[in-house]
């Protein structure tokens, strides 16, 4: 009594899935990789202050400019530069759920 799947069962389609799915898995690391190497810049307060990130989200420069820096009003380039910051995280994900949706990010 032989309960023989045989080449009815998936065969080439199996095979033809796994290919699939491995091209999918490469063009998605890619893709990954390339979001990753992006330079995302957000500006705030009138351009005052800058904050470039890489789509990894790291921060890789923040920029600000001399007349915003005031010893009496330090919480407000503070909020300027969480905004800008955020601001950047929030360009990287709308990126990233652009180019990458079977991720679900």
């Amino acid at each position: 009594m032989g309960y023989g799947f045989g080449g009815g069962f998936g065969g080439g389609n199996m095979q033809a899935l796994m290919r699939q799915a491995q091209k999918m898995q490469e063009d998605m690391k890619r893709i990954r990789e390339e979001i990753d190497e992006t330079e995302y810049t957000s500006s705030v307060g009138g351009g005052m202050v800058e904050v470039t990130m890489l789509g990894n989200k790291t921060v890789k420069a923040v920029r600000i400019k001399p007349e915003v820096v005031d010893p009496e009003d330090v919480e407000m380039l503070e909020d300027l530069v969480v905004s800008a910051v955020n601001d950047c995280v929030n360009k990287i994900t709308a990126d990233e759920q652009a180019k990458l949706p079977n991720l679900g990010m």
